[in-house]
């Protein structure tokens, strides 16, 4: 869509500025979405894509202050039946479309629960010792093996897993505890 006049060119790219802040942070719940809706089947990656192709063309149609993660869902959804009626030939599992809307409410609810999650754990990962903190994201950030950490390091493999392990569950006992207080929640 072209601006109407010079004028216009700036609130539309305001707009469009803010409907890509909600799509993008959306993508969780449009994945999630999808991903329950889909389960083991190829075409979710390229169901995602349409989805977010046909959120921008009816980004007109979404009207702010509303739950755009609801309409991105239902939007999703749509896409998942689109895509099925394509493939219908092939297609191996169907839900009811009572089914399906139920999976799609309770994939909202979880992703806050994993919202939430992660919130704490961000907050779990600052109490850690910077060298604990170093371990994890090292094991877990990049794609360096045990055995490479431990040897750049200077430490068993053995006692790396050990340290894992225990880091592990001092974070998943900070995450509970977080969660059961709401000290996670903004």
């Amino acid at each position: 869509m072209e601006p109407k006049n010079p004028t216009d060119g700036e609130t539309r790219s305001i707009h469009e500025a803010d409907f890509v802040a909600l799509l993008t942070s959306g993508q969780n719940a449009i994945t999630l979405t999808v991903r329950a809706l889909m389960l083991g089947d190829r075409g979710m990656e390229e169901v995602v894509q349409q989805t977010n192709a046909k959120l921008w063309q009816k980004r007109d149609d979404f009207q702010p202050g509303t739950n755009f993660r609801a309409w991105a869902a239902a939007v999703a959804r749509f896409e998942v039946l689109n895509y099925r009626k394509q493939q219908a030939r092939d297609a191996r599992l169907r839900f009811s479309d009572d089914l399906e809307h139920q999976i799609a409410c309770e994939v909202g609810e979880l992703e806050d629960d994993l919202y939430d999650r992660h919130a704490a754990l961000q907050e779990c990962l600052k109490q850690l010792k910077p060298e604990s903190r170093d371990l994890l994201l090292s094991r877990y950030n990049g794609e360096e093996t045990i055995a490479d950490l431990a040897s750049r390091i200077g430490r068993s493999v053995g006692g790396i897993k050990v340290s894992l392990s225990r880091l592990r569950t001092g974070l998943s006992q900070c995450i509970e505890r977080r969660l059961s207080t709401g000290e996670s929640v903004e």
